[in-house]
């Protein structure tokens, strides 16, 4: 692939999404909740119209399908990290949304190592997109709850239980899934 080929609008837009996560923290850190809660939106949307553009513009890349989910992971880890620091979420939540991610990167970096390809075989799950969905809904609940004083407590609530169920039902699917890739039909690299 020719090096320039990366250098795409949704690339740059996923670039660009990436930029936003310092700005985010840097408004979060002042407590200006509702400019953080704008610029998770404008991520939100960056998300969902790289990829639209990636598929409308024929501009799919490797650099493009390595980018996107390392920016949604990042403002997502960053979201719940800054949440969970400062009390607006349980910090044990933003410690099992954290972990979860790490338990799944890390499982997919051995099953590379093991031989199968993860990329290939490894699809996102309808469990893991709820948990998504309810991970970032849950995030705009909490920034809009603090940005316009919301009485949203109970629906925070809810949206807490909802992504600790699917954060912890998920992870423990993907482990499934990984361990069954184990089992003999990736080739186990030699040496």
């Amino acid at each position: 692939m020719h090096p320039q080929s990366n250098w795409t609008i949704p690339n740059l837009i996923t670039l660009f999404r990436i930029v936003l996560v310092p700005v985010f923290v840097v408004l979060f850190i002042d407590q200006r909740f509702g400019a953080a809660l704008v610029v998770f939106l404008v991520a939100g949307v960056s998300d969902g119209l790289d990829g639209f553009l990636a598929r409308v513009l024929q501009q799919r890349s490797q650099l493009g399908a390595l980018l996107d989910p390392v920016a949604d992971k990042l403002l997502l880890v960053t979201a719940y990290l800054s949440l969970g620091l400062t009390g607006l979420l349980p910090s044990w939540l933003a410690v099992l949304v954290i972990s979860r991610d790490l338990l799944i990167i890390g499982g997919m970096a051995l099953l590379h190592i093991w031989g199968v390809d993860v990329r290939a075989r490894i699809q996102p799950t309808r469990l893991s997109k709820v948990n998504t969905c309810g991970q970032i809904v849950l995030i705009i609940g909490v920034l809009a709850m603090h940005s316009f004083a919301l009485p949203w407590h109970g629906l925070v609530l809810g949206l807490v239980v909802l992504v600790t169920a699917s954060t912890v039902l998920s992870g423990i699917h993907y482990v499934a899934i990984g361990l069954g890739h184990f089992s003999g039909d990736g080739q186990r690299p030699v040496g």
